[in-house]
Parts: structure tokens; sequence; C-alpha cells
């Protein structure tokens, strides 16, 4: 991925890490994730340097996940109106921060740490002071999120994050993945939540591991399998060498999309890579409220997840 001078990259500066085989690059435009590999293998399906992000690759979704209804949503007494950036749905989606540019906090070999402040706006009438760590290591790759309220009143928060993992051979369709939820949420033909169905026995029943095939999912998964640390494991498996990609997350994201990206532009995009985003609340949770964090004035809201990958 490269080609352009970083100066000159649509995504900003680039901030490369690593750790033994381990290299990430971290973009200064959203504190994007926009590469990952371990020694020859590309666990993250990103962008060129040259490019601008498409599809959400790595982006960071704050201050809500995916898609909220018509722009729209009340919290506390205050009503609030954010810009459709998916008009063809009528939605708003992923948030605000993903186009902004970050600040780099500190920097060394094997971390990275991004700042933001989220000032107030019609679309979210609250100061938010969003910090996100990307740390390599022997554990693999660690993600360390804050979202600090500094204000004097209660904000709403909700967090994603869009990596798409890639899929060795070209296609999902031939990757084993494992997800261990026994609910998903159903959606109407706007991607907003109607309803729950459970999982057991569907096409969308990945608890004990099989391969995608034709399935095509945008999906939000939810009642996840944990261990006992609150820690949910979903695994990508290439059945022919056994090597694996697991994302885990821990309690503070509660919910699972999966996307296998049968919708991207351009065409060749589609179903080359597995989109597994780490989720705190459903799509339009901002409007429900379901499941969005009230930060309290001066208070800091905290969550990790990661990525390992092993070679078969």
């Amino acid at each position: 991925m490269t080609g352009t001078p970083t100066r000159d990259a649509p995504s900003g500066e680039q901030y490369e890490i690593g750790f033994g085989r381990e290299r990430a690059v971290v973009t200064e435009v959203g504190a994007t994730l926009r590469s990952y590999e371990v020694g020859t293998h590309q666990v993250i399906e990103g962008f060129d340097v040259g490019d601008i992000c498409d599809g959400g690759r790595g982006q960071v979704l704050a201050p809500w996940p995916n898609r909220l209804a018509d722009g729209i949503y009340e919290f506390e007494g205050v009503s609030c109106r954010v810009p459709l950036d998916e008009p063809e749905r009528h939605n708003a989606i992923h948030g605000l921060v993903r186009w902004l540019p970050w600040s780099i906090v500190s920097r060394a070999q094997n971390v990275v740490v991004m700042a933001c402040t989220l000032y107030p706006q019609p679309a979210y009438p609250w100061r938010l002071d969003l910090t996100v760590e990307y740390r390599l290591g022997r554990e693999g790759l660690v993600v360390t999120a804050l979202a600090k309220n500094p204000g004097l009143s209660p904000v709403p928060f909700g967090m994603g994050f869009h990596p798409y993992f890639a899929a060795t051979g070209g296609r999902v369709d031939s990757m084993r993945l494992v997800i261990p939820a026994s609910r998903r949420l159903v959606t109407d033909d706007r991607g907003l939540p109607s309803g729950e169905a459970a999982t057991a026995g569907t096409e969308y029943d990945f608890v004990h591991g099989r391969v995608v095939g034709a399935t095509a999912l945008d999906t939000a998964f939810g009642e996840l399998e944990r261990d006992g640390e609150g820690v949910a494991r979903i695994a990508l498996e290439e059945v022919a060498s056994g090597a694996s990609t697991t994302l885990w997350m821990d309690s503070s994201f509660r919910y699972l999309m999966a996307f296998t990206g049968d919708t991207l532009t351009p065409s060749e995009r589609r179903r080359t890579a597995l989109a597994l985003e780490p989720m705190t609340c459903p799509p339009n949770a901002l409007q429900t409220g379901q499941d969005i964090a009230r930060i309290a004035p001066g208070n800091t809201w905290r969550g990790r997840w990661g990525v390992t990958f092993r070679q078969g």
C-alpha cells in the first residue's frame, strides 16, 4: 500500500507501528486502522495510502455506530438533528468523528495513541473527548478506547469500530466463521432493527462454526457467549491451512455487526473480506435508547477489543 507520499494522502499522516512480524498503520483522519499485517499475511483488508477510505474500512464510529433513522433523536429533553449521510435510506450513519482529523498524543515503536475532541453542534450538542490507543504485542493488536465527558451535563454515547478481515483466497465464501451468538436483530429495508430472532437452526447460526458459503450478512448479533471476564470471541478460519483470525471484545461491546460486503462499490470489493464490527449498542440506539451509555459529567467510558492471528 504505497505510491503516494504520506503528506499528500487523503487520510492525512500515516502512523506505522510494529512488533516482531506485526505491522499496522493508523491514519490521522478518523484514527482509522488502515492496515494490519502479520508477516506476509494481510489480516485487515484496508485501503491504499493514495485512496479515500471506502466502506468504512477501519474507521472509528462515535458517538454512535451504525444507523440513526431520519437523523433525529432526543436525550433528556434535548432534541438533536444529524445530517443524513445515507440519504437513499434517510439515515445518518456511523457517527461524527470518522472524517475528522485526530491528534497524536503519544507514539512508540509498537503503540500509537490518537485523540479527538468533538465540540458541541446541532447533531450532538455536548463536548466529548475521545482517545483511541492501538498497541501491538505478543497478544496481537489491542485497541483501547476512552470517552470522557468534560461538561456539566450527562451525554449519550455509543461506539463501534469497522475492520474488514481479509479472506484468504480472495472470497469469504470458503472461510469458516464462528460467532457465538444466540440472537440476531431483524432489520427492515432501511437497515433499522424491527425485532429480534433466535439464530439456532437458521442461516445465521454460526455458534459452532461453519463455512460462510453463499450466506449474505449485514447482520447485528447479540447475546454473545462470553468467558468469565466478559470477553466474547469471534473467529474466521481458513479451512485448508487452519490459519485463523480471532476478534475479541470486552463487555463494553455488547453487539457484533457482520457484513459480507455484498453491496460495496466498486463491485470488486464484494465478499473479499468480512467486516466484523464491535459495537456497544445496536443500530438506531440514539433514537430508541437501547444500550446507550450515559456518561455523567467528569466521567470516562472505557472499552477494549483486539485481534490475534495464528498460522495453521
